[in-house]
């Protein structure tokens, strides 16, 4: 894959002012609507290509995985280890994380029809998550899945949904986005029939896809695990690269 904005590599400005204004920048430039070539039923046929992104940690290295799917298969996977430049800051995920996950889709000889993240889209306090961030680089429809809520808030209860339900997350006064707007999906991935007791994953469009469809693209990805399949092979690949690596 190929950077097409360099100006939004996440390369840490010197100071948080610059990195929330580079963030404001690329939330401008961002699409959150639907401007892809494939829908989701293409994800579920086998006809899109889509990349799961998920990291592991070696000390202050990041070992960054991509594991390239289609219909269900693994058809290939890619990875990078490179220095961490800043600690965990929250809402500033991107410039710790991100440039070691771009390094990783550089290596990629194919162009994924989706990438899916472990991490926020615009379910984010500036609309510009570690999806939006890196899927602005790359102009590449992007999905930001995360087990916790950044920011926002549901428009119902998410306490006990059954499997399959979904509540709107919508824009509260912490976010950019105008008030109410709907930035994303809780959405109950798995769940114990009787117990009730997994908790939903969050879904947001990073670039160029509707909330909506955003979530309907997570669904398509299926899996047998709570989080998507993608990212659930690519959590498994970064673990395995850390364990070869001394981790």
């Amino acid at each position: 894959m190929r950077v097409v904005a360099d100006r939004f590599r996440p390369t840490a400005p010197d100071d948080r002012e610059g990195m929330e204004a580079l963030q404001r920048e690329i939330a401008a430039a961002a699409v959150f609507e639907d401007a892809i070539d494939f829908t989701p039923d293409a994800i579920r046929d086998g006809e899109a290509l889509v990349a799961g992104i998920d990291q592991a940690f070696l000390g202050e290295r990041a070992v960054s995985a991509v594991v390239l799917v289609r219909g269900g298969e693994v058809v290939a996977r890619a990875h990078a280890i490179t220095p961490l430049s800043m600690p965990y800051v929250p809402g500033l995920l991107a410039f710790r994380e991100g440039e070691p996950i771009v390094a990783a889709l550089e290596t990629l000889d194919v162009e994924p029809d989706l990438l899916v993240f472990d991490g926020s889209g615009r379910i984010h306090y500036r609309e510009a998550g570690l999806a939006t961030h890196v899927g602005s680089c790359f102009d590449a429809p992007a999905i930001g899945v995360t087990k916790n809520l950044l920011c926002g808030r549901p428009r119902d209860p998410t306490d006990g949904l059954a499997e399959g339900d979904r509540v709107a997350i919508e824009a509260d006064d912490s976010m950019t986005a105008p008030d109410g707007t709907v930035v994303g999906y809780a959405y109950q991935s798995r769940q114990y029939s009787e117990s009730k007791r997994i908790n939903p994953v969050y879904v947001s469009s990073g670039h160029r896809l509707s909330a909506a469809t955003a979530l309907e693209c997570v669904i398509a990805c299926g899996g047998e695990y709570k989080l998507p399949r993608p990212t659930r092979l690519a959590d498994r690949y970064a673990d395995e690269l850390k364990r070869e690596h001394g981790g």
